[in-house]
């Protein structure tokens, strides 16, 4: 094994284990340097925070069943109806120098009167 390589899964693992707890899928569609993660979780109430100037929207994902915590940094336009969200997902990658999961898309999945609940996206 290279030590490219091995660098390469040294950084997955510390990512793996800073996202531990949230739900985590590798996107296989990606070379591996490339690749993306999707983390999925609830909004934490009261954790989100959109600046207009920059357009970015900071929040938190917490695991339902582990309690687990992730800060979430999205650049594009707040989604609508954001903080009724009944879960998100977030797909980007973990920035270990902002410690933050660097989203740029999210799928978020809010309760619908109609039809119990509908999904969107948003990127």
């Amino acid at each position: 094994m290279s030590d490219e390589s091995t660098c390469l899964d040294d950084r997955r693992r510390r990512a793996a284990a800073r996202l531990r707890g949230l739900r985590l899928r590798l996107l296989p569609h990606q070379p591996d340097a490339l690749r993306d993660l999707q983390v999925a979780g609830a909004l934490e109430k009261g954790s989100a925070s959109y600046d207009e100037k920059d357009a970015s929207l900071q929040f938190t994902l917490r695991d339902p069943q582990t309690g687990a915590t992730l800060p979430i940094r999205y650049h594009g336009l707040r989604p609508a109806n954001f903080e009724d969200a009944i879960s998100i997902v977030a797909i980007g990658h973990w920035d270990p120098s902002s410690r933050q999961f660097s989203a740029g898309k999210l799928l978020v999945k809010c309760p619908s009167k109609y039809q119990g609940a509908e999904v969107k996206t948003y990127s």
